[in-house]
């Protein structure tokens, strides 16, 4: 969490102190009650969310090499080594950065994996990036009729790295809910369209 330098007050030392002095004082204490309320915290410009102890996140769409790797500020992933792909990411609720945004049609991040060459993932959305490791799962695969399959069930990650207003994440948990659409190679794509559910929550 962002600590909160201590604003210095200046003490009246008699009833005859100037009314300036006083002045300032209150103002300090005020700006010290502002500074310290909950869910905020001071940065350049705009204040900016602080999140929640959990947040849930939706990861939805066709997966897609990563091309052009950006830089997410994390040392456990790399993003140019050629192994993950990525997805959109939504928000669902509490999420930090884009307060009220809850358009599960309107993305506001991106969600990177390595999808059977290892066991790494992250994230990079409004307020920072954090990237995680799957610990364990519990899935079945159902065929959709048209020749493809879903990958139906649950995966737990574990919050490994954390940039920006994520850091008190570290060590936290990620509960997936997940159906991964494997699409057909006759329908003219071949590829993983993905609809999870990501419950992430502090240790």
């Amino acid at each position: 969490m962002n600590t909160l330098a201590l604003i210095d007050q200046s003490k009246p030392g008699s009833d005859k102190e100037p009314t300036n002095i006083q002045r300032r004082t209150v103002i300090g204490g005020a700006l010290l009650a502002l500074l310290s309320s909950p869910g905020r915290v001071m940065a350049q410009g705009p204040a900016v969310a602080v999140p929640n102890d959990s947040f849930v996140l939706l990861l939805k769409g066709i997966y897609e090499p990563v091309v052009h790797a950006p830089n997410l500020g994390l040392s456990m992933v790399n993003l140019k080594d050629g192994s993950y792909s990525k997805t959109l990411i939504y928000p669902v609720s509490g999420v930090p950065g884009v307060p009220g945004n809850t358009n599960v049609n309107k993305t506001i991040g991106d969600f990177y994996v390595q999808i059977g060459t290892g066991d790494h993932c992250a994230y990079h959305v409004p307020g920072g990036s954090f990237a995680m490791q799957f610990t364990g799962s519990d899935f079945i695969f159902v065929p959709d009729g048209v020749g493809g399959q879903y990958l139906e069930g649950t995966f737990e990650l574990t919050v490994l790295e954390a940039t920006g207003i994520y850091r008190s994440f570290v060590g936290g948990h990620n509960h997936m809910v997940d159906k991964l659409h494997f699409l057909a190679p006759g329908d003219g794509s071949g590829g993983l369209d993905e609809y999870c559910f990501c419950f992430i929550s502090r240790a």
